[in-house]
């Protein structure tokens, strides 16, 4: 499966845009001001909000045992809030990678995802093919996005939801024990914090 750049799974997308028609006909908003407010939470969701994190755990074991016991917590520590301002009634969980456990993370109803910590989701993370593939065939899946893992490697595979999201904590990578923080988070992507890469 090679990830699409665009948007495959129209449906969805068609979904949101009639839900919006409906707002600015009942007179809630205007399309102006839904933009509006789209921008603004945009505007702090990036990617490397969760580098940060990872960068962080890396560098810090304590800081990396508290973001494994208690994501949103953590997060707030950096200053970061893991959700939406107006809705930030979900858990944030971490889970780390090791040399016997490949995390990467799904949600096979919707696309819950905090985008907050790795900006707007990749298009196939919402395509169909991913979300029900992944969890049927990870191996396979993560083999064509290039990352191919020892077979004594399990795979496990998390299920986000509306109450709950996941972060993976990717492996530190090898060589890098006199980097810094700041030069970590460029090691970072949106994919090793998804688990389709290895950082």
């Amino acid at each position: 499966m090679n990830p699409p750049d665009a948007h495959t799974d129209l449906p969805v997308a068609a979904r949101v845009r009639r839900l919006e028609e409906r707002v600015i006909a009942a007179g809630l908003a205007t399309d102006e001001q839904l933009d509006a407010i789209l921008a603004t939470f945009l505007e702090r969701a990036t990617p490397l909000n969760g580098a940060r994190l990872v960068a962080r755990a890396w560098t810090d074991p304590a800081f990396r045992e508290r973001l494994l016991d208690d994501g949103n917590a953590a997060a707030a520590e950096l200053g970061l809030v893991p959700g939406d301002p107006a809705r930030r009634h979900f858990t944030l969980v971490v889970v780390e990678n090791t040399p016997l456990t490949h995390n990467v993370i799904v949600c096979t109803l919707c696309s819950c995802y905090p985008v907050a910590l790795l900006g707007p989701s990749p298009s196939w993370y919402k395509s169909n093919a991913y979300r029900a593939r992944v969890v049927r065939e990870p191996r396979a899946v993560l083999a064509e996005f290039g990352l191919t893992l020892p077979d004594e490697t399990d795979i496990a595979v998390w299920d986000s939801s509306s109450e709950t999201r996941y972060l993976v904590l990717p492996r530190r990578p090898e060589g890098t024990g006199e980097a810094s923080e700041d030069a970590l988070i460029g090691l970072v992507t949106r994919e090793g914090l998804i688990g389709t890469a290895p950082v």
